[in-house]
């Protein structure tokens, strides 16, 4: 019996890991800059420079590359949780969190809420994921702030935190909302020491 050869077989899984890696972060881009109807699977395809026979090769139907994207944003947002630095004050911590709430990651993933709520093969795995992502966020917003949630009103001013960031997020959408955003995450922090301080 002959020896296999599987010279090439790692260059080859490597350059199919690059482009299923290409179309995930096309797929988000584009559903942040173009939303739902606007990121088509010709669309995503040529924004990662693949041709769409490539793209089908890895999503067979739109929805396989945009459930995976549901579940690569997930994914990143919950890197990108992990690895905040810690902040030198409760301000700090607070633009921190919002910051997660103002970036394209957040960008697409609304863009996925709002898909998900019209498309059900999407609805179980966004709602599913957002859930999971929630609770990171919120075990990381405590970390953050050093908060002790057995005070009572503490869970609920981190919660608050959390919601208030989210509409920012929403906020800054349609028009850049940087003045009024820093006055409220002024305003939030001196709120969150109030808190914190009891």
């Amino acid at each position: 019996m002959g020896a296999v050869n599987t010279r090439g077989a790692a260059p080859k899984q490597d350059r199919s890991r690059a482009t299923r890696q290409r179309l995930l972060e096309s797929a988000v881009t584009c559903l942040a800059e173009h939303g739902w109807s606007g990121s088509t699977v010709t669309v995503v395809a040529e924004h990662a420079g693949v041709s769409r026979g490539a793209a089908q090769h890895h999503f067979p139907t739109r929805e396989d590359l945009f459930t995976a994207a549901v579940e690569y944003v997930a994914e990143e947002r919950s890197r990108a949780l992990r690895t905040l630095p810690t902040p030198p004050d409760t301000s700090a911590a607070v633009e921190q969190v919002v910051a997660l709430f103002t970036g394209p990651l957040f960008r697409a993933a609304l863009q996925l809420w709002v898909a998900a709520s019209n498309e059900p093969q999407l609805g179980p795995r966004v709602t599913a994921l957002e859930t999971r992502i929630g609770r990171e966020t919120h075990r990381m917003a405590v970390d953050l702030l050093g908060a002790d949630e057995s005070v009572p009103g503490v869970r609920e001013t981190v919660q608050g935190l959390l919601d208030m960031a989210r509409g920012l997020g929403l906020a800054n959408l349609l028009r850049d909302d940087s003045a009024r955003r820093e006055r409220v995450v002024a305003q939030w922090a001196q709120i969150l020491r109030d808190v914190l301080a009891r």
